[in-house]
């Protein structure tokens, strides 16, 4: 996998997955397993913003954490510039950490209450023990004017705060280091929708500034088509379409997808489109059911589909679809 100009990818993912037992009795006995992850192939160029949508309980979340190892994967492979993440001894993977980072849903529950939004800005900075103090205090107060947070915010601690503006602080955090990609795991979802716009903006200037990648993990489809430059749909732990955006809003190919966009109120006077309504009764049970993991709720299902799963297929360049019924 190359881009453009022949260059590998930034970040590949191959056959991830992160599965949890689920335990019972006094002797916690592993009576079933929960496929949160469940062999996902994917790919960012440098420079890129690959939007990552799908249902609450897909496994949207899990899977960024287990990018940057927050949590550690079942089986697969992760290789970022090159390296292999898995493998990495602790010194390496202290150090690559400078280079990946997480912007987090919520921004009270991600901030340390007792720790000033200096000090928090600051903690990557004087953990990776980059530059002297007073040159860390300079970096973060340099960070806070660039996310738009005024410098008398320094000392001020996280409650004093609305939520758009300890996001701002969230975003600051990530930015510290100077990485390379950033996970920005739902970071609107706690926002007012006036707040959104604002952190919007807020995150395509700061890609322009400083080359960043971005996997933006979430459930908003307009936020995803304006910001991302192609877009991969989740189901289940795995991946049932990735296309360009532009191509994966026009050309929907995944009974599963085009629901997702049937979903999407149409701000149209007079035009009441018909919603296609999912049927919910299967949705627990479809990890553990033989073929598609969709087929108990799509109305295009075939008897393949309750008893083969799918590959994850090319349909035409770069639109790839998990669908017997393409």
């Amino acid at each position: 996998m190359s881009d453009s100009h022949g260059k590998p990818p930034l970040l590949l993912i191959e056959d991830v997955r992160k599965h949890y037992p689920i335990t019972r009795g006094l002797l916690r006995r592993q009576v079933g397993t929960v496929r949160a992850v469940d062999g996902v192939d994917l790919f960012l160029h440098r420079g890129e913003t690959l939007g990552l949508v799908g249902e609450s309980g897909c496994g949207k979340s899990t899977l960024g954490r287990v990018i940057l190892r927050l949590e550690e994967p079942t089986t697969g492979r992760i290789v970022f510039d090159g390296l292999n993440v898995l493998e990495l001894p602790a010194a390496d993977l202290l150090r690559l950490r400078r280079r990946m980072q997480i912007i987090f849903q919520d921004p009270y529950a991600s901030l340390n209450p007792r720790m000033t939004v200096g000090r928090s800005i600051g903690e990557g900075l004087a953990i990776h023990r980059v530059g002297t103090p007073a040159e860390r205090t300079e970096r973060v107060r340099e960070l806070m004017d660039v996310v738009g947070l005024h410098p008398e915010a320094f000392s001020r601690y996280p409650h004093e705060f609305s939520g758009g503006q300890r996001q701002r602080v969230g975003i600051a955090r990530a930015l510290a280091l100077n990485p390379e990609l950033i996970v920005c795991d739902e970071p609107l979802s706690a926002l007012d929708v006036s707040i959104q716009a604002q952190v919007i903006n807020l995150l395509q200037d700061l890609q322009e500034k400083y080359g960043l990648t971005y996997l933006f993990i979430s459930h908003n489809l307009a936020v995803v088509r304006h910001l991302s430059n192609r877009t991969a749909v989740m189901y289940l732990g795995n991946l049932v379409e990735l296309a360009t955006t532009e191509e994966l809003f026009r050309n929907p190919l995944h009974p599963y997808t085009q629901a997702l966009l049937e979903a999407v109120p149409q701000m149209k006077p007079g035009v009441r489109p018909e919603r296609r309504r999912l049927p919910e009764d299967f949705l627990k049970e479809a990890r553990s059911l033989p073929g598609c993991a969709f087929a108990p709720r799509c109305p295009q299902a075939s008897p393949i589909c309750r008893e083969e799963t799918p590959t994850f297929e090319e349909r035409s360049p770069g639109h790839r679809v998990r669908c017997f019924r393409v």
